[in-house]
């Protein structure tokens, strides 16, 4: 009895609030057969949101005086517009790239959002509606490595796709064997440097793909961590009579960081709409 009113000490919270809701438990650090419910969950309500926002904005686009949210919507176009011009010259492909642009950003946007909310509320609240108290949930997709490292390779799919639509298939293999170090008219150096740069070029687009995805990640990551930590300041008051203080720390501490956090996650969704549009504009480019 004692043991089950005893409350989880602070690396049980940490640790209940990063497990994710799964159908299996993952046993290894790579594990397909894992699927995180509550990421695609949250994920695809996310994108509905988003698709419905950018929609209610075309449908009440006025010529007129527009109101605050349209004219927000305009710039955010504006601005995306802009950066899909500088990367992506093919006015054909621009009209698919730079919707996706500004789909990405505001999708990442709302998902990186979702850690501005208290960190017990959904979770509470998903456990009183299951009446497990022990339930785990977590809210933030992008806080979820094979949420930002999918999205990155859907990045690199589209790469490829544009790579071999706009070069051909023959010349993306060309390029693929002569670049970044050339090739040679003597056939064993030609075979030598082909081998050299296909291998520079796997290099190339796996770091370009990891690294898109893990820097998305590991910010979102470290701020869901630095909210549990704010969160435990104020539970360890609870528990203290000595942390007469931490009321005042938890609030301080709580302010300033979801000011600067709101900075970041508006930062982290351009930077990485951003990188997928030079990644998308480099397929148009030839070596």
């Amino acid at each position: 009895m004692a043991a089950e009113a005893h409350g989880p000490t602070a690396s049980e919270y940490i640790v209940h609030h990063l497990q994710h809701l799964q159908n299996v438990k993952q046993k290894s650090i790579v594990d397909f057969s894992v699927i995180n419910y509550d990421s695609i969950v949250v994920g695809l309500v996310l994108g509905l949101i988003a698709l419905l926002l950018l929609w209610a904005a075309a449908r009440k686009a006025t010529s007129g005086v527009p109101g605050r949210f349209q004219a927000a919507v305009e710039i955010l176009v504006e601005m995306v517009d802009n950066q899909a011009k500088a990367n992506i010259h093919s006015a054909e492909s621009r009209k698919f790239i730079a919707p996706l642009g500004l789909t990405v950003f505001v999708w990442i946007f709302l998902m990186n959002f979702m850690d501005m909310l208290p960190v017990d509320l959904l979770p509470v609240l998903w456990q009183g509606a299951t009446g497990d108290h022990h339930a785990y949930l977590r809210v933030v997709p992008t806080a979820d490595l094979s949420t930002t490292l999918g999205l990155a390779f859907a990045v690199l799919l589209l790469r490829f796709w544009y790579s071999v639509k706009i070069k051909g298939a023959g010349g993306w293999a060309h390029e693929l064997v002569s670049a970044p170090f050339g090739t040679s008219k003597n056939p064993i150096f030609a075979l030598i440097l082909g081998v050299v740069n296909v291998l520079m070029q796997i290099i190339e687009y796996v770091a370009n793909t990891v690294s898109h995805g893990m820097r998305l990640f590991g910010n979102m990551y470290a701020g869901e961590l630095v909210f549990m930590l704010i969160a435990l300041m104020g539970g360890a008051a609870a528990l203290s009579l000595s942390g007469v203080l931490l009321p005042v720390g938890h609030v301080i501490a709580g302010t300033i960081w979801t000011l600067f956090h709101i900075l970041v996650i508006t930062l982290q969704a351009f930077i990485f709409m951003m990188l997928a549009l030079i990644y998308l504009g480099q397929a148009h480019n030839a070596h």
